[in-house]
């Protein structure tokens, strides 16, 4: 099979992407889609972070010259309701599930977020330049990034399907991906999603089937633009997020369930000296129900974790 990678990053998408985020209380991390000339609605206005305070037998965790600089250097990728994006445009300040979390965190722990915008695919390579002292983004938690990512889980969400309403080629729940031969599927760039969909190209030719094609977009917009407009037949990204899409009406998409569920943390180099200090601080949310208010605000409560760890094995 031959894997068509389309890299868009057109003015014309960047200034549909305020366009297409529509933001509620949802359920999910979407590549929040409407259409085209839909007016974006407004974040949602409660805000469970405000209350945090550092907690000091966590914040000791840190090294010391972190404290001493009070300072944390965070790559965010920001695209897509509700896990972060930009709900009045990108001058304004990001919203979101993981602008929450990562806020929240860094009170417990006494510091100062320094937010620097990048796309989803750079940020996991510069984290070991150290470029970045954690990451950001919905990252899921596989086998192949433990190799040279430390993860401190605060989530678990995962790999699903969407269809634009009325598309008949799939109508259920995709369980193989075989269902998906023939079609051309659109996804985002350096995703566990086009990983998934690379390894397995294999899956159609060896049932006997026409091969899937793969679209890879770096910006969301363009993915949901090309779905509206027939370009591609289904988006893969994550369950919350597609879930999220699917409630919004003006998005005229349908969710075809779950097809793999993921731990989702924030990133960190391998080796970080920040991990124990994350985990705890993401525990200390969990345990004052700060974690839950966030989630009930964006409308994830249904991927709740327990407690946090540090490098969990893939799900399989």
């Amino acid at each position: 099979m031959r894997t068509i990678r389309t890299r868009l990053r057109s003015t014309a998408a960047l200034a549909l992407l305020p366009l297409l985020a529509l933001t509620a209380c949802g359920s999910g991390d979407v590549d929040g889609t409407a259409a085209v000339g839909a007016q974006a609605s407004p974040a949602p206005t409660d805000d469970p972070v405000a209350a945090v305070h550092e907690v000091d037998s966590v914040s000791a965790l840190l090294p010391a010259d972190v404290r001493e600089a009070g300072t944390l250097r965070v790559g965010s990728s920001v695209g897509f309701p509700p896990g972060a994006y930009y709900p009045n445009g990108t001058d304004k300040a990001p919203a979101g599930q993981d602008i929450d979390l990562a806020d929240a965190v860094a009170k417990v722990l006494g510091v100062q977020l320094e937010r620097q915008d990048a796309s989803f695919e750079t940020i996991l390579p510069a984290l070991g330049s150290g470029k970045y002292d954690f990451g950001t983004g919905n990252f899921g938690v596989t086998s192949e990034r433990l190799k040279t990512i430390d993860f401190v889980t605060y989530i678990n969400d995962g790999q699903g399907f969407a269809v634009k309403k009325g598309n008949t080629q799939l109508t259920t729940k995709v369980t193989d991906l075989t269902e998906l031969c023939g079609l051309t599927i659109g996804t985002g760039a350096g995703t566990t999603f086009e990983a998934t969909l690379t390894a397995q190209k294999d899956v159609c030719a060896k049932a006997g089937k026409k091969p899937y094609d793969v679209k890879v977009y770096s910006e969301n917009a363009a993915t949901l633009t090309a779905l509206q407009q027939g370009r591609i037949d289904v988006i893969m990204s994550t369950i919350n997020g597609l879930r999220y899409q699917a409630a919004q009406p003006a998005s005229q998409t349908a969710f075809l369930g779950e097809f793999h569920r993921l731990d989702v943390g924030f990133a960190f180099k391998k080796g970080s000296p920040l991990t124990k200090a994350f985990q705890a601080a993401v525990d200390e949310l969990i345990k004052d129900g700060t974690y839950a208010r966030i989630l009930a605000k964006w409308g994830t409560a249904a991927s709740a974790i327990d407690a946090s760890r540090i490098n969990p094995a893939e799900h399989r």
